[in-house]
């Protein structure tokens, strides 16, 4: 997953590209309007962090612009402007998603992952690896050809490590996927039974490898 990090500051987009690529995650830096546009105009991007206020300009009219050229990336504003009229503002700029400077990386990288996630079924209906098919629309998987059936949770899990191949994908991560007992997520084991059962489903025990102490990942 390649994404853009509109951000002025040095120091903080410094930070920032530290903690996405903790998880994996590649990212570019543009520290002013211009460098943003000359960042989109050579390369695809997944996502865009964007800061509002930037030396030549400010992010808001940065996006507006981009909406209208039917630009439909996902975009996080991230701002010190911080009142509820400033949160309007940005969303109906275009803005997906708005946080609040200071912030803390964990609620940073759940938003990433939130937005990431949810475009990440229209890029394509379905994913492949090797001889194992799985079609988000219709929600079924196939191995050879052969259909076979999962539960909603094993489904959901196989969808996102699918969408994340080669990336190692955390236990919290996968675990906060599909529960919404948060206070449970970093001391339950289900994710581990529920890999286990996907496995032994898929009679594939070599597509899911265990990275011991951090998580999960299929090969890209």
């Amino acid at each position: 997953m390649d994404i853009l990090i509109v951000e002025d500051e040095p120091v903080v987009a410094r930070q920032l590209e530290e903690t996405l690529h903790q998880e994996a995650y590649k990212t570019v830096a543009a520290g002013s309007v211009a460098a943003a546009k000359h960042a989109m105009q050579e390369q695809n991007f997944d996502l865009i962090l964007l800061d509002w206020n930037l030396p030549d300009g400010d992010g808001i009219t940065l996006l507006h612009g981009w909406r209208s050229q039917k630009i439909c990336i996902p975009v996080l504003v991230l701002s010190a402007n911080i009142t509820v009229d400033d949160r309007v503002h940005a969303l109906n700029a275009g803005a997906d998603d708005y946080l609040c400077k200071p912030h803390s990386s964990i609620e940073l990288l759940a938003r990433v992952r939130a937005l990431l996630r949810r475009d990440a079924p229209l890029k394509s209906s379905k994913l492949n690896a090797d001889d194992v098919v799985v079609d988000i629309i219709a929600r079924e998987v196939g191995v050879a050809g052969a259909p076979v059936k999962l539960s909603l949770a094993e489904f959901d899990l196989l969808t996102l490590l699918m969408q994340h191949q080669g990336i190692v994908l955390t236990r919290f991560q996968l675990n906060e996927h599909i529960s919404k007992d948060f206070d449970r997520i970093s001391v339950s084991n289900l994710i581990d039974v529920h890999i286990r059962n996907i496995r032994k489903k898929l009679d594939r025990p070599e597509l899911i490898q265990t990275v011991r102490g951090v998580g999960y990942t299929i090969k890209a």
